[in-house]
């Protein structure tokens, strides 16, 4: 079993995405942020649904990083409670998994 895992954000603009993404990996609090254009969330804010576009982005991490890559997301996020799910990977291929340990080690 791996401490490895997937977390899931999304930002309202690409270049959000991207600002947050270049800090993860910079700091090594994650692997590799991976950044999708063009979703669509459906969800309730403020007591109404609502219906917008956004950019999911997803990083490679460990869950011993994942306190400080939330709070690290959370500094850069300009909304009031931004998406950070950590989502362990239960199996994985042993050279992806060393990888994400190895890059996502401090030095």
């Amino acid at each position: 079993m791996s401490d490895c895992g997937i977390v899931f954000m999304t930002a309202a603009k690409r270049e959000e995405a991207e600002t947050i993404a270049k800090s993860l990996v910079e700091k090594r609090l994650a692997a590799c942020v991976q950044i999708v254009s063009d979703i669509r969330s459906l969800y309730w804010w403020d007591g109404k649904v609502c219906d917008d576009p956004e950019v999911l982005f997803t990083a490679k991490t460990t869950e011993a990083l994942f306190p400080e890559l939330s709070a690290e997301v959370k500094r850069l996020h300009s909304y009031d409670v931004p998406e950070i799910v950590f989502v362990p990977i239960k199996d994985g291929s042993p050279e992806y998994m060393s990888w994400i340990a190895d890059v996502t080690r401090k030095c």
